[in-house]
């Protein structure tokens, strides 16, 4: 099926396209008037509030198109530190553009729990179905930015799974195979892959 991604994010559309591209789905970014949606995001703590609130907005912004009828994926993730009570979460876009991966950082300078959890939730829509997915990967923050790969807080989160690099030290397919976003996408791929009842 052809699926529309409501993202501006090309690094997100390329984790997409690879994931479901394996069962044969075609992944595009969704544009309308010549460009991505502009989401109104619900004042939540909850990535999964506001994933629902962003498929809502998308049907609505597609509905009387050309695209009224197709596939529909959002994707809402955010970083959790627990040293920060869980901060930045939701807000985590919003932090990485203003204090950035420094910031970060320097906030928990003093802070020796620097454990953190990345959550991923994405949503299908299609044809009045909806597939719900949720993502995590655990990990610890950094102490120096390290790594030039990936976006976001890449290049300061050392997976638990891994071999003590960060995501910004790894190549995309390895850090496809241990993310948040990548679970999150391969739990959608089963659900996909699974028979309707």
């Amino acid at each position: 099926m052809k699926i529309l991604f409501a993202t501006s994010n090309e690094n997100k559309i390329a984790e997409a396209k690879v994931a479901l591209g394996t069962l044969g789905h075609d992944v595009a970014r969704l544009i309308i008037d010549g460009k991505s949606p502009n989401f109104i995001e619900p004042q939540a703590d909850d990535i999964e509030v506001i994933s629902k609130s962003k498929i809502d907005q998308s049907l609505e912004l597609i509905s009387g198109t050309k695209f009224e009828g197709c596939a529909i994926l959002v994707e809402d993730s955010g970083l959790f530190i627990d040293g920060l009570g869980l901060f930045p979460g939701v807000y985590s876009s919003y932090v990485s553009r203003t204090i950035g991966n420094q910031g970060i950082i320097n906030l928990l300078e003093k802070n020796p729990n620097r454990q953190a959890e990345y959550r991923a939730y994405s949503i299908l829509y299609e044809n009045g179905k909806y597939w719900n997915s949720m993502g995590k990967c655990s990990g610890q923050i950094s102490t120096e930015i390290r790594g030039s790969n990936g976006f976001g807080f890449d290049p300061i989160f050392i997976p638990n799974s891994g071999d003590g690099r960060t995501f910004g030290e790894m190549l995309q397919s390895e850090k496809d195979a241990k993310s948040h976003r990548g679970e999150s996408l391969r739990i959608l791929c089963d659900h996909l892959r699974a028979p309707l009842k």
